[in-house]
């Protein structure tokens, strides 16, 4: 982006653009208004990675849109939370925009190189089965901000010896993302073993008295165990976007 900024800068000094158009490409670089959605493309500056879309409550023609926009501009696009037959019109919409969907995890993304910038490896570690498609957007994610990721499924706390067993993996693992739903245990345990940030996941998984990930959100706030960060119920992007974060300490990202 440094780069392309420069070139429109020396076409200006050299007299090749006008003011006029130097202004208006220096805007377009900050910002793509399609009417329906202003597309933040500062962001990947301000950030370190470019805009994320919630896919929830848009028309596949407005995801289309701002995937292509961010594709034309060099931009990384990811879309969370879109179903299939959405995402499957999203991509017929955009014939020239190599887009892969991850039905696991509910997200449709840009198929494109990752430049690889993280301090260590992202563990995502889920309870159950059932949790699989938060810690996959979790992993996804942090996967796609350029972190080397691993998941680590179905050790939840019904069964200790299988979580035990991966002790020396939860160890080598620099930031730790660990969904749960039930009583939401799990990232308690976890961070009584580990010395690294723990970032916990309630989710919506669970029986009546659950209260759809209620329960497993108010006792992974309550953890005793130090060390341990909580968002939202079912919010898989936010903690694979806070990992990416914390990982990315001390780089130059």
């Amino acid at each position: 982006m440094t780069q392309d900024l420069e070139k429109i800068l020396r076409a200006f000094e050299r007299g090749d653009t006008s003011l006029e158009d130097t202004v208006s490409l220096l805007k377009d670089r900050r910002e793509v208004d399609l009417g329906y959605a202003r597309v933040d493309l500062d962001r990947a500056r301000r950030r370190g990675t470019p805009e994320v879309v919630f896919g929830q409550g848009k028309t596949p023609e407005h995801v289309a849109g701002i995937m292509t926009a961010m594709y034309a501009r060099g931009q990384r696009g990811l879309t969370t939370r879109i179903g299939q037959n959405d995402a499957e019109k999203v991509i017929a919409d955009c014939p020239d925009v190599p887009l892969i969907y991850d039905a696991v995890a509910r997200c449709l993304y840009t198929d494109s190189p990752v430049d690889i910038r993280g301090q260590g490896r992202i563990l995502v570690v889920c309870a159950g089965t059932s949790d699989l498609p938060v810690a996959q957007e979790a992993a996804l994610t942090a996967r796609l901000c350029g972190h080397e990721v691993d998941l680590m499924v179905d050790v939840g706390v019904a069964g200790l010896h299988r979580l035990l067993n991966r002790l020396d993996d939860l160890r080598r693992a620099n930031v730790l993302i660990v969904c749960a739903g039930m009583e939401g245990a799990l990232p308690s345990v976890i961070a009584g073993l580990v010395s690294r940030p723990v970032i916990a996941v309630p989710t919506s998984i669970g029986y009546g008295a659950s209260f759809e990930g209620v329960a497993a959100l108010l006792g992974m706030m309550s953890s005793c165990s130090a060390g341990v960060t909580v968002v939202n119920i079912d919010n898989g992007f936010g903690a694979g976007y806070a990992a990416a974060v914390i990982n990315s300490e001390g780089s130059d990202a």
